[in-house]
This record gives C-alpha cells, sequence and structure tokens, in this order.
C-alpha cells in the first residue's frame, strides 16, 4: 500500500508575518506556503515540523489525515471565546484533547489509525470544511465538543472496551440542536467516524436548536443588566484583540433564555444507556431495511412472473411463428442470437407445461439438436437448459 499524508494550516486571526513565513518554510521546500495558509501531500517521508507547536505558536487550524487511518483536526481559539475548563467537560483520550496556551484554548479532535480504518480517498477534506466550528464554538455552540465525545463512545464500542467503564461513564451537558447539525459540524461527525445510531439516540436528549433571529429589545435588556466588571472585561479583550465579545455575549444571552430540555431536567445518561439506545436502533433499522429489501425482492418477482404470463400468452397464439423465429436466430451463428433462442425455446417449454400439452416440444427441440449438433456453442446451451438428444 503506497503512503499518503496531507498535512493543511491555516491562520485565521492574524497572517504570519515575513519571519514566520520563512521558519515554517525551513520546515518544507515543496509545501504550498502563504502568509494564512499552509498546504502540503506527502507520498513518501515526513513533515520535519511539529504541528501542536505550529497551532500554539502561529496557526488558528490544522487538518492532518493518513491513508492508514490517523486523522486530526486541531483548532486554537482566544480563551475569552471558549475556556480550556468549559471544552474539558467533553474531553476524551480516543477524540478530544484540552488545554490551554498563551491565552488561547486548543482543541485535538483525533481519531488514531486503529480506530479510523483505511482513508477513503473520495471523501478527503480541506480545512475549509471545518474553520465554521471555530465561529460555531466561540458564540457557545458546543455541538462540536459533543460530536467528539460520541466518537469517543464509538472508539469504546468498536474496541468493545471494559463494560464497567460504559456504566461509569456519564454524558457531559448535552448541547441543543443535535438533530439538525450545521454543515461544519456533519463534516466532522463524518470526519471523527461518529456512529449515526448512537448520534440519533443522543439527540433524543437534545433541545431543538436555537433559532438564528434575535430579539434586540430583549438582548439589549440583558446586556443593560450584566455587571459592570463583566462589560469592563469584554471591553478589554476587545481592545485588546484578544477576544471578539460579540458571539460570547449572544451566547450568554441564549444560554440565558434557554427553557431546560429533557437531559437537564431527568439528569445526564451514561455512555452504557447511550451505547444500548443505539444498539436498538441499529438493530431496529437493519430489520427495517431487511424488511425493505424481502419486499422489493417479492415485488421483482411478482413483476417478473407477471411479464412471464403476458409473454407467454402472446406467444400461445402463434407457437409456429416462435419455432420459426428459433431457427431464424439460430442460423445466424451468433451467441446473441443463440442466448435469444434459448430464450424462446424455455418460454416454448413453459407454455406446453402450463396448458399441460403433449411432448411436442421434447421432440422438435431434439431434432434441433440433431440438426445443429456441430455447433458447440449451441449444444451448450441446449445442455445448459436439459434439451434431450432425439
Amino acid at each position: 500500500m503506497s503512503e499518503y499524508q496531507y498535512y493543511e494550516f491555516l491562520a485565521l486571526d492574524r497572517p504570519l508575518d515575513e519571519d514566520d513565513v520563512r521558519q515554517v518554510r525551513a520546515l518544507s521546500t515543496r509545501a504550498d506556503i502563504t502568509a494564512t495558509r499552509f498546504v502540503n501531500e506527502y507520498h513518501w517521508g515526513d513533515f520535519r515540523g511539529d504541528p501542536t507547536k505550529l497551532v500554539e505558536e502561529l496557526y488558528d487550524a490544522h487538518l492532518y489525515y493518513a491513508n492508514w487511518g490517523s486523522r486530526r483536526l486541531l483548532l486554537r481559539l482566544p480563551a475569552g471565546s471558549l475556556t480550556a475548563e468549559e471544552a474539558n467537560a467533553y474531553a476524551m483520550d480516543e477524540a478530544l484533547g484540552v488545554w490551554s496556551r498563551s491565552g488561547h484554548t486548543l482543541l485535538d479532535f483525533s481519531v488514531s489509525s486503529e480506530d479510523g480504518g483505511e482513508w477513503e480517498f473520495e471523501t478527503s477534506y480541506t480545512l475549509s470544511a471545518f474553520v465554521g466550528l471555530r465561529a460555531e464554538l466561540a458564540a457557545g455552540d458546543l455541538r462540536p465538543l459533543y460530536l467528539a465525545w460520541l466518537a469517543g463512545l464509538t472508539a469504546w464500542e468498536l474496541a468493545e472496551d471494559d463494560e464497567e467503564n460504559y456504566a461509569r461513564e456519564v454524558e457531559p451537558p448535552v448541547p441543543a440542536g443535535l438533530a439538525s447539525l450545521t454543515g461544519a459540524q456533519r463534516a466532522l461527525v463524518d470526519f471523527l467516524g461518529v456512529d449515526a445510531d448512537l448520534l440519533a439516540a443522543a439527540a433524543e436528549g437534545s433541545r431543538p436548536a436555537t433559532a438564528d433571529t434575535v430579539d434586540h429589545k430583549a438582548l439589549a435588556a440583558f446586556i443593560a443588566g450584566l455587571p459592570a466588571a463583566d462589560k469592563d472585561a469584554l471591553l478589554v479583550e476587545a481592545a485588546l484583540g484578544t477576544a471578539s465579545p460579540g458571539p460570547r455575549l449572544l451566547a450568554r444571552y441564549r444560554a440565558a433564555a434557554t427553557v431546560p430540555g429533557p437531559r437537564d431536567e431527568a439528569g445526564r445518561r451514561t455512555a452504557a444507556e447511550l451505547l444500548d439506545a443505539a444498539y436498538r436502533r441499529r438493530t431496529g433499522r437493519r430489520q427495517q431495511e431487511q424488511e425493505a429489501r424481502t419486499a422489493a425482492e417479492q415485488a421483482r418477482a411478482r413483476a417478473a412472473a407477471e411479464a412471464q404470463e403476458a409473454r407467454l400468452d402472446k406467444l400461445a397464439q402463434n407457437t409456429g411463428q416462435a419455432w420459426r423465429e428459433v431457427d431464424d436466430l439460430i442460423a445466424q451463428k451468433k451467441a446473441g442470437a443463440y442466448d435469444a433462442a434459448v430464450v424462446i425455446l424455455s418460454d416454448l417449454r413453459t407454455l406446453e407445461a402450463r396448458t399441460g400439452g403433449t411432448t411436442d416440444f421434447d421432440r422438435r427441440a431434439g431434432e434441433l439438436r440433431a440438426a445443429h449438433r456441430g455447433k458447440p456453442s449451441l449444444m451448450q446451451r441446449f445442455d445448459g437448459m436439459g434439451i434431450p438428444s432425439s
């Protein structure tokens, strides 16, 4: 199996300066490098740089995947937009790592080669599919983090992990809108290999997504009621460029206006409960799919039988013409014509059996066999349908 690795980095909040570009170019002579983007494909060898360090110091997003199954998406956000403490509630070794560095929160979405399976290049990605996750997280949409936690459960189930872990592990806070993911979130589901039935089971405990429209008067009243210290902190962050206060304020406003959902009231589910629910869904879905396939096969069989009956009814009106057509087809001495002749012969035999006729078919077919015994290809077809020698 040939080797393939894909590396991409994006600088979104601040472009690289000339010194930064020179530093990165020293790590790869063949990469496509600009002040905002680095991309390279490796068919042999490895990238000489440290992707984690590059994101901690220079870039805001990194994408990596290899054809042996390893996948990684690394995002950096200002800590004022998303704290490591908030994100850590969703961290799981198998899918999401979280840490802080230099005023930023770093999120490491990853799948190991054992869990990822061999990569299908028809579904390869670029970072453009995922950068929207940063804005969503900054606005308080924590669905990407919950999806990573589900990816960890998917890996557990595939590995048939200790069931005691399933009983001890309790789901993190369930964000709204799991049943209606954004495009970037759907790409993350595919990238991390989140089980579709597990996601559907988890979505049962998720409130509907919050509408994008905002009541301006209600928002103004909410901001007016914030403590002065909170407002001052947001303005300082905005002045220093360490965070954008707009998404954060909207996130706080929506959180305050949200009505508690079923999971908030009934308590969070364990991993075991979610995996059991996913298993029931999977079993039911597969049963329905099998029933649908069986019904489709039966419908096709009925249609074929009806078509044959109609064909036999027409054939019964002039069997003499059918025998002459068989002679004409055999005279062509072509494989396709032989096949067509055999189809007509099969219908003639079926017609005789249906009408309870004599053994006229065996006699006439035997005469055909005797007359054309020098045609081995035709004889093989006659053998296949059991036409006896005369």
